[in-house]
């Protein structure tokens, strides 16, 4: 690993070397400092060598920035640290700490790059780089897009290995001996005669040196936790039942609120009458809100029951009223060169090849779709005249603060932003539209602490969704193989839309989300051709587990696997055979493998489905097999195959695979959010059926290490599930399935 060159303490230098305190990221064309946030409260005898890591008399606390909503994100930070700084990280204090500019996430950006993940070229990676400092910039302290491990691999290992150099020279220098004649071994410097000095009596003396900057990273050979079958550190309270969320956090002398928003998202209050409510016991207070009204009262329950008890007069909704009518709007821009965003994969000549011949269409439909995490959205804030506090789970804390400040006009240097373990998200608080209701009620009361939980119906009905899409899709088959494939897909702007609610700005340009997972799929067909285009923004959307790819992997392999089978080819040979990217061919392999694709037939009424998508740079193959009796499906068994590079954690990678695949089969199954007079039909569970226990399918993961470049793990799974899934039913039926959810045209068992 290169070596950085000196720098202050006290800032992040983006230049050839790295950040405050020395933290790897590359070159940069930014050049600003940014502070190390940690050195803005530092208490006499506490070392903060790096915006990670700090250090007193009572022990080590590890900075873990990205948020954790159950992928397991501050356990696999905590080790990275931990690895290079050589402590045990169950031993250490583990904290999100204060939203900073110093976290900001560059990886998650690198997926808007018009480059599939297998182009590795050198401008490909240059580009990719310079993504790293718009993020910079804009302060993107973000947590999505499976960028928790590509964004800290390096540089959360170099702030270890720089806290550690520090500590031992500050014992060498106590000492008089030299650094490179001392070690370290789970929290001690070791002296040459044997002598251990914890790292909590070395703090003090030094947060009055320069930090070491001149590190090397340990060898993979000398790992202690990384790659090793461990359980993560939050699975004990997990299970006792002890975790604390942000749901379950109470402040002395709080009160409670509820709120009811207009079904129509964005639509306006026309009036309200209260009188019922008032009334009712344990209500302190009824007022107004943007696009709503809130209730105040001395517990959640009675708020709840207060706010529906509410008569209220809505605006109409600022988009078509009902599904048919939103979905009518995207089928009439597929196709439609006027609302053509972008076409990022033209190969071939498509047009002259589908001029003659037998040419196969076929069109393929994907829901809207709500987060529906297990906690809704819920916060804490305390405003007053001098600051504001808050206390919620986000994975944009630096854009809640930034949105807290403008709407209660204190500066921004006066809100604070405690981020909280979070019960699920999928994509949900990426969104702050919740905190920003709670500091309107708390201005209303200033001096009190609020509490502010949205029902489950509030919360599912009032989700910023996973986009509807339409697909046509048109292609040819020439001698057995597959020759043309075209797709054309339309749906809103995602990251137009997104991007304006967190902004306040138009992003300019194409949406690559409309086509990511469809137009950079490994495949070499001879004439391939891959478009977007852009529906008129109606229902707000917002990013959703895997994206793009979500419903992109859908459409992509489901035409696929129909031109394979009027080719009369196998399903995974001609995948395989038209693979250009050796790491994804030897997932397609590995995946043959386990499942025995070419062993004995499955037998009568049963059948498999093989499915690719190549998400976040993650090639994940699928293989389902089911079992059709009297009408329905049973899923029996999918084999996974992914590649994510460096495997850190294979207990959780298995998890996340597991989860990943279950989480895109169930909404496959049953899922959709649809519309009526403006608002989602779909308010609670029992409209919105994931997965049962029993229907879950005996699973078989297993990760390969080919790919060149470490990734991360919490979205690849979800995009080739649902196609896995459809192709196995129409093997075991020979029902070709174009339209999510499956349970429209089938049941399952």
């Amino acid at each position: 690993m290169g070596r950085l060159r000196t720098i202050t303490r006290r800032t992040f230098l983006i230049g050839s070397a790295a950040v405050a305190g020395g933290v790897v990221f590359g070159t940069y064309l930014a050049k600003r400092p940014i502070k190390n946030p940690l050195l803005a409260d530092l208490q006499e005898g506490e070392a903060a060598i790096t915006p990670y890591v700090k250090i007193d008399a009572t022990g080590v606390t590890l900075i873990t920035p990205r948020a954790d909503k159950g992928q397991g994100a501050y356990t696999m930070q905590a080790r990275l640290i931990a690895e290079e700084l050589d402590i045990d990280p169950a031993n250490a204090n583990l904290t999100p700490g204060m939203p900073g500019p110093a976290y900001y996430n560059g990886a998650v950006m690198e997926e808007g790059v018009p480059f599939p993940a297998y182009d590795q070229s050198a401008m490909a990676e240059n580009v990719r780089k310079f993504m790293h400092v718009p993020a910079k910039l804009f302060a993107m302290q973000m947590t999505g897009g499976s960028s928790t491990v590509p964004d800290g691999f390096v540089k959360m290992r170099m702030a270890g290995a720089i806290a550690r150099e520090t500590l031992k020279e500050t014992a060498a220098q106590q000492n008089g001996v030299a650094r490179d004649q001392l070690n370290t071994e789970d929290g001690y410097v070791v002296l040459p005669n044997g002598t251990r000095i914890p790292y909590t009596e070395l703090a003090s003396a030094a947060a009055t040196i320069e930090p070491i900057t001149d590190v090397q990273l340990r060898p993979k050979s000398d790992w202690r936790f990384l790659g090793k079958p461990t359980q993560r550190l939050d699975m004990p309270a997990k299970c006792t039942g002890t975790e604390k969320y942000g749901i379950d956090l109470t402040i002395e002398g709080m009160v409670h609120a509820a709120v009811r928003a207009n079904p129509g998202i964005g639509a306006e209050l026309k009036s309200f009458d209260a009188a019922a409510a008032e009334s009712m016991r344990g209500v302190q207070k009824v007022l107004p809100i943007k696009n709503g009204v809130a209730v105040i009262a001395d517990n959640t329950w009675r708020a709840w029951r207060a706010a529906n008890a509410i008569d209220i007069t809505w605006a109409a909704g600022p988009y078509p009223a009902s599904t048919d009518e939103i979905f009518k709007q995207i089928e009439q821009v597929v196709d439609s060169e006027e609302h053509r965003d972008h076409r990022q994969r033209d190969e071939g000549d498509v047009k002259a090849a589908l001029d003659d011949g037998d040419i196969f269409e076929a069109v393929y439909k994907v829901p809207y779709l709500a987060h529906a995490p297990m906690e809704p959205m819920n916060a804490i804030v305390l405003v007053t005249d001098e600051q504001c506090e808050i206390w919620t789970g986000t994975q944009i804390p630096l854009f809640v603060r930034d949105h807290a400040a403008e709407l209660t006009g204190l500066d921004k240097d006066k809100v604070f932003v405690y981020v909280q373990p979070m019960g699920g998200s999928f994509g949900h608080k990426l969104e702050d539209t919740h905190v920003i209701q709670a500091v309107e009620i708390a201005m209303a009361i200033k001096g009190t602490a609020v509490k502010l939980v949205w029902s489950r119906e509030e919360d599912m009905t009032h989700d910023y969704l996973r986009p509807g899409a339409i697909a046509k899709g048109r292609g040819k088959v020439v001698d057995g193989k597959v020759d043309t494939l075209d797709l054309s897909v339309g749906q809103s702007a995602l990251m137009a839309d997104w991007f304006g609610r967190l902004m306040g700005i138009t992003i300019p340009g194409p949406d690559a989300t409309i086509t990511t997972g469809s137009w950079d799929q490994p495949f070499a067909i001879p004439n391939y051709r891959v478009t977007g285009y852009r529906a008129p923004t109606m229902v707000p959307i917002s990013s959703w587990r895997s994206v793009g790819a979500s419903g992109n992997g859908f459409f992509h392999d489901s035409l696929l696997d129909e031109l394979i089978h009027k080719a009369g080819a196998d399903p995974l040979a001609e995948r395989i055979r038209l693979c250009l990217d050796d790491t994804s061919r030897k997932v397609l392999e590995k995946v043959g493998e386990i499942s025995d694709w070419d062993g004995p037939s499955l037998g009568e009424n049963r059948g498999r489905g093989v499915s690719f998508c190549l998400s976040f740079g993650v090639p994940c193959a699928i293989v389902t097999e089911v079992t059709h009796t009297e009408g329905r499906i049973k899923i029996d068994k999918v084999f996974v195959v992914v590649d994510v590079g460096e495997v850190l954690d294979p207990v959780n990678l298995e998890a996340q695979v597991f989860g990943g695949v279950i989480f895109g089969m169930a909404h496959a199954m049953n899922c959709e959010t649809t519309f009526e007079n403006h608002g989602a039909q779909q308010n609670n569970y029992h409209a919105f059926r994931g997965m049962r226990l029993y229907q879950v399918p005996e699973f078989e993961v297993v990760a390969l290490s080919n790919a060149k470049k470490i990734r991360g793990i919490g979205e690849p799974g979800v995009p080739p599930s649902a196609p896995s899934l459809g192709n196995a039913i129409f093997a075991a039926t020979g029902q070709r399935i174009r339209e999510l959810p499956f349970n429209k045209q089938i049941d399952f068992v």
